[in-house]
């Protein structure tokens, strides 16, 4: 170790890491948008979601267009970033993939047409702009906190 790092010491194991508590912030929230998309009022227009498509009408919170599919993905993204939970190297791979494919979701939906059939997840412009965020939050918090431990104090 060079003289003009500070040292820092490692900390016990169940405190975690910052990468694991990242992944544990993204993956409530994924399991959170997976259940709320099932829960009449927390998604208006509930009767009218299909399991896929653009049809689907249902909003969660009144602006995010969901369909049972999307909810779906929303679940199997937290019950992952659960699995991964216990390993700093698994949090950082979940977070930096995750971050991969919500930009690869985000650029697809602004080269499709929203009302054509290749919007099957359903698309709407909130969504396309959380899976922006959710991307860039997700890759950053990836790279910058891969090798940061917490310092004792």
């Amino acid at each position: 170790m060079s003289t003009d790092e500070p040292a820092v010491r490692d900390v016990p194991a169940e405190r975690g890491r910052p990468v694991q508590w990242a992944a544990l912030i993204v993956t409530v929230l994924f399991l959170a948008a997976g259940v709320l998309g099932f829960i009449p009022g927390a998604t208006s227009n509930y009767m009218s979601m299909r399991f896929a498509g653009h049809h689907s009408t249902a909003l969660q919170l009144g602006l995010f267009q969901v369909s049972i599919l999307h909810n779906i993905v929303h679940l199997l993204f937290g019950i992952v970033g659960a699995l991964v939970r216990r390993s700093p190297a698994g949090c950082f791979r979940y977070l930096l993939w995750g971050g991969i494919v919500y930009a690869a979701l985000w650029l697809y939906s602004l080269f499709i047409n929203a009302e054509s059939g290749a919007n099957f997840v359903p698309l709407n412009t909130p969504d396309n702009w959380l899976h922006f965020g959710l991307a860039v939050v997700m890759i950053v918090s990836a790279l910058v906190l891969k090798r940061r431990r917490f310092a004792d104090r």
